[in-house]
């Protein structure tokens, strides 16, 4: 006796997304981790690698949810995980760029006129204009 021929149903043939998701968003997740501590602890290097380590996995990602997404495959769960991930991203792009705008007004307080013409003051204490002609290099 012939057994009956196995169809294979759109959802049977799709890979299952959660599984494949996962791992790309657990790898995503740690990196945001190990990003936090390394700016915490001020290392350098050890931000400049996470970063890297971050912008590849998030890459490999959200490449993975795109394809998912196409085929109808990306549980909410794993979309709201993104979400979040994608949140904490951006917190640490405006932190970073809040603490950028700081230094950058500590070093016009530190180099008054850097660029521009020096503000010098009389004996008399008014303000006197004087280009400088000596370049001032941090």
């Amino acid at each position: 006796m012939a057994q009956p021929a196995v169809r294979l149903t759109a959802d049977a043939a799709r890979p299952d997304w959660a599984d494949r998701l996962e791992p790309l968003l657990q790898r995503v997740e740690q990196r945001l981790v190990d990003l936090q501590s390394a700016l915490g602890a001020r290392d350098m290097p050890c931000i400049e690698l996470h970063a890297s380590e971050l912008q590849r996995a998030l890459a490999t990602a959200v490449e993975a949810f795109v394809q998912a997404a196409r085929q109808g495959g990306v549980p909410i769960e794993l979309r709201r995980r993104l979400a979040t991930a994608g949140a904490q991203i951006a917190a640490q792009r405006d932190a970073l760029a809040r603490a950028t705008a700081a230094l950058d007004r500590a070093i016009d307080v530190l180099m008054p006129g850097f660029g521009s013409p020096l503000m010098l003051y009389s004996a008399q204490g008014t303000p006197a204009h004087r280009s400088s002609s000596a370049s001032v290099q941090a």
